[in-house]
């Protein structure tokens, strides 16, 4: 016949599996249960895309459709820039180029974290 030992009902937590839960429980604590909560409702990461630098950005003034490498405000104008987007200057003629300029207006970027 089978006789129950006192390890047998004790089951570790799901969360931290180190301390043994409470009998009927499966968390050792209150913190181990809201972090096994939080683990299991996850937002995946986003990419905050809100921040360009202007260092690599492509700027035009709207007046004298005057193209900028990294300057926010029109020398001739004196006006603030429209951003184009990213890009550099060209190494032939070292024109300020934006890379949709260069891809087309559809372009996707991809950035691993």
């Amino acid at each position: 016949m089978f006789t129950p030992s006192d390890d047998d009902y004790l089951t570790l937590c799901e969360y931290c599996e180190e301390n043994p839960a409470a009998r009927g429980r499966r968390y050792c604590s209150e913190d181990c249960r809201r972090l096994a909560g939080r683990a299991r409702n996850a937002r995946p990461r986003k990419a905050h895309l809100t921040h360009v630098f202007a260092e690599g950005t492509v700027y035009y003034c709207p007046e004298c459709d005057t193209r900028y490498f990294g300057v926010q405000r029109c020398e001739i104008c004196d006006r603030y820039c429209r951003p184009l987007g990213i890009g550099g200057l060209c190494p032939s003629c070292d024109a300020p180029v934006a890379i949709q300029d260069l891809v087309g207006s559809e372009m996707t970027v991809i950035f691993t974290l």
